[in-house]
């Protein structure tokens, strides 16, 4: 059938309306006239697939990645800067208006540069008993897994890592035998979490401590199931640097997405600080935010769940008495508003679901400055309306493209009352 695309969804695909409903179809944009094939349920419509652009839309580019169009890793390397540009502000905007907040102000965006990003997670498989081992990311809409030969996302420290892990799993993987691996570019090297079906034996450690040595990781530890990450070898420090202070980062530890995505974020935060002497910093890990709190002379009570992160930040925070922190689900016991009055300011960076009851605390408290960091749109777009609702307001929303040519979107935004 032929369809004419109207518009980009949250997830990059572009939706057009054609005979059987709504359809989903990605590789395209707005404008787009094409011929195309519906396939399964998605959503409230069908996904799509593209047969042929009979007439290319306006926002359309070359993209610079051989992969792109295979690999699931992007969906948006063949817009233009400026329609990426526009579709991205979309993606923070229309939650906004959709909570009421359809007037916040939204500061420029802030893009970080290609190559930049500093952790990612590839699957590896071993197709069969006489293949090799094939390392990368998986399709976007399928389970097979596209060989990485070159990445414009990672920082290229990554990419060396690719040929010496498709080697070292080409031997230990059994035939159609599938795992994950994640990779993170500490300051001091890499570190490497490897998911295994079973604590490995010795043979197995043994291998595995000789492949860190010749890849020249930092650490390379092993994950069986859901916990805890088991560390096989570790050959220095994986160190990350948050302001001045240097902290060991746990094995699968939290970090953000890139350098100068942390970086834009803690100006953020650092500005909004500005004359204030005390702020509590919520869901924390290791410190990103709190050492350059600390060291411009705030005193910061850092919570999180994670033990090992809390762990590790109390260990870099021995020199700075201004530091202390707790171990705290805040999810199931958010800091209670009467907790939350002691403090000047607070800073809160949940995962992707949000966190509505933290907010719903902070709404009913005295503090004077609140500021909200988000990886999801959506549901900060919901728990800045229990803020305003509880009396803020919302000053500033900042987002920073932290996720190159994917759907994801990081911000930044400051409440005050």
């Amino acid at each position: 059938m032929e369809v004419t695309v109207t518009r980009i969804g949250a997830q990059g695909d572009g939706i057009a309306d054609g005979d059987r409903g709504r359809l989903y179809i990605p590789l395209t944009v707005p404008g787009d006239r094409l011929r195309v094939r519906a396939l399964s349920r998605h959503g409230d419509g069908f996904a799509a697939e593209l047969i042929q652009v009979l007439d290319p839309g306006p926002g359309r580019s070359a993209p610079p990645c051989p992969h792109f169009g295979h690999c699931g890793g992007c969906s948006l390397q063949h817009l233009t800067a400026e329609a990426y540009r526009r579709w991205l502000l979309d993606r923070l905007t229309e939650p906004l208006a959709r909570v009421g907040l359809a007037d916040a102000a939204i500061a420029p965006l802030l893009q970080t540069q290609p190559r930049s990003r500093r952790r990612a997670t590839f699957s590896a498989l071993r197709p069969g008993a006489a293949a090799g081992a094939i390392v990368g990311f998986q399709v976007s809409r399928g389970h097979a897994i596209v060989d990485l030969s070159d990445c414009h996302v990672l920082v290229p420290a990554m990419m060396p890592l690719l040929p010496a892990l498709r080697s070292l799993f080409a031997g230990i993987l059994l035939p159609r035998q599938r795992i994950d691996v994640a990779v993170t570019a500490a300051d001091t090297g890499l570190d490497v979490v490897v998911g295994w079906p079973a604590s490995p034996d010795l043979a197995l450690r043994e291998t595995l401590a000789s492949f860190a040595e010749n890849a020249d990781l930092a650490r390379l530890s092993v994950l069986v199931g859901d916990g805890p990450v088991e560390p096989i070898v570790g050959r220095r420090g994986v160190g990350v640097r948050f302001g001045r202070t240097v902290v060991s980062l746990p094995a699968g530890g939290f970090l953000q997405a890139s350098r100068e995505g942390e970086a834009a974020l803690v100006a953020a935060i650092r500005a909004a600080a500005e004359g204030r002497r005390s702020a509590a910093d919520l869901f924390a890990g290791a410190g990103a935010f709190t050492f350059p709190l600390a060291e411009a002379g705030i005193r910061v009570h850092a919570v999180d769940a994670d033990r090992a992160a809390i762990a590790a930040l109390t260990a870099a925070a021995g020199g700075l008495p201004q530091v202390n922190a707790e171990v705290r689900d805040l999810f199931a016991r958010p800091l209670r508003a009467d907790e939350l009055n002691c403090f000047e300011m607070v800073i809160f960076d949940p995962p992707r679901a949000g966190a509505r009851a933290q907010a719903e605390q902070l709404a009913g408290s005295k503090v004077t400055v609140v500021v909200a960091v988000s990886c999801n749109p959506q549901t900060f777009a919901r728990d800045a309306r229990i803020l305003v609702d509880g009396g803020y307001r919302l000053d500033s929303v900042t987002p920073v493209d932290q996720f190159l040519w994917s759907a994801h979107l990081e911000l930044v935004a400051v409440f005050r009352r």
